[in-house]
C-alpha cells in the first residue's frame, strides 16, 4: 500500500490513549496519492452514545462527514481499516 499514508495530528501516546478512552478521534487524514481525505474514527460503544443522545436531544442523528466505525480507536486497528478503505475503492467515492 505505498499509494496510502494515514496522518494523525496528534501523534503522541496520550492523544492515542485519550482516543481509545474516548471511543473517537477526529484528527485522521488519509493521504492517497496526492489527495488527502479526513476521516471521523468511531467505535461502536461511542458511535451509539452519541446516536442516542442526538436523538433525545434534537430528535433527529446527524452523522459526521467520513465516519467509519473501527473495533478500537487505535492508530493499528485505524491503519487496518484504512488498508481495506482503500481496496473497496473506498475513497474513490468520496
Amino acid at each position: 500500500m505505498d499509494n496510502i499514508k494515514v496522518l494523525c495530528i496528534d501523534n503522541s501516546e496520550l492523544a492515542e490513549f485519550e482516543a481509545i478512552n474516548r471511543g473517537y478521534r477526529d484528527d485522521i487524514y488519509v493521504k492517497v496519492s496526492d489527495r488527502y481525505y479526513h476521516l471521523n474514527i468511531y467505535d461502536i460503544i461511542r458511535l451509539q452514545q452519541d446516536f442516542e443522545s442526538e436523538l433525545e436531544y434534537y430528535g433527529v442523528f446527524s452523522s459526521d462527514p467520513n465516519l467509519v466505525i473501527v473495533k478500537e480507536v487505535n492508530i493499528e486497528e485505524i491503519k487496518k481499516l484504512v488498508n481495506h478503505l482503500y481496496k473497496q475503492k473506498y475513497f474513490e467515492q468520496i
